[in-house]
Formats: structure tokens, sequence, C-alpha cells
């Protein structure tokens, strides 16, 4: 993958629905060279494949955290199963620093994500947790971001 497939990437990632055409005077090449280094990308298996972001998607769990866990001794398996039945987890990432876990939470209310942290909290092996809540999402939308265009 050269910087142009990474130029072409970032631009996918601000709109996946870009046209070819948008996509060419964006990036300065042609549409046959962008279709063919997108099917090579696909093929590959470096794109997987595009989404949509709804707003139904925050609506569905609107009080949204991140839950960083401390984890004492070996016990991060264990952890990981217990997370998984929960179903305000939406997804765990191992990381390195400070932290073990980091664990995206979504709820209805802000007393629902009380409850589930209270829960996690209780886990054998969580030694200490820390949740920031998710406020607004700050995403470059095609008419937003540097060089975008309003409009098709």
């Amino acid at each position: 993958m050269d910087e142009t497939d990474k130029k072409l990437i970032a631009c996918l990632r601000h709109n996946a629905r870009a046209s070819l055409s948008e996509l060419s005077l964006t990036l300065g090449l042609s549409r046959t060279t962008i279709r063919t280094r997108m099917e090579r990308l696909e093929r590959s298996g470096v794109i997987l494949g595009y989404s949509v972001v709804l707003h139904e998607d925050t609506m569905v769990s609107p009080v949204r955290g991140l839950t960083f866990l401390r984890i004492e001794g070996r016990g991060t398996d264990r952890v990981l199963r217990k997370l998984t039945g929960l179903p305000a987890v939406q997804a765990v990432h191992s990381t390195n620093g400070a932290w073990d876990l980091i664990v995206t939470l979504g709820t209805e209310t802000l007393e629902e994500l009380d409850l589930v942290l209270a829960e996690i909290r209780r886990f054998e092996h969580v030694a200490n947790t820390e949740t920031n809540l998710m406020l607004a999402a700050k995403r470059a939308t095609g008419r937003d971001r540097p060089g975008g265009r309003a409009g098709r």
C-alpha cells in the first residue's frame, strides 16, 4: 500500500459514498486509476466493505462511554468472557500502558450505565477502572471536511 492508497482510504473514511469523479478530483487521479486501486484494495482484503453510520445508531444507546480497565494477575481471559456477556458492551480492545482493556459501553440512561459500571467493578481481577462519557461525535463529512464540496 503506497501513499496514494492511504490518501484514497482517508477519503473513503470521510465519505464512503464519494463518487469516482469526486475521488478523482480530490486525489488528482483518473477515475480508472481510482477504480483500479479500490478493486485491488478490496481483493487484497485491505478494504473489507463499506458502511453507513446512521443517526439511529447513536439513539439506540444514547449514553455511551469508554471504560478503561486495569486487570490484576492473569485474569484477562475471565474478565473478557464476563464482558462479552453484558448487553451494554459494544466493543473491547486490548491496549498497552496503564490500562489493560478499553471497553465501549452503550446504554439508554445514565442510571443503566452506572449499574453496568458497578457490575464490571465487581468482576474478579478488575483492579481499577476509569470511564469517560462520549459526548457529541466530531466526524467530518463530505460537506465539512477540508477540500470537501457541498452537494452532489
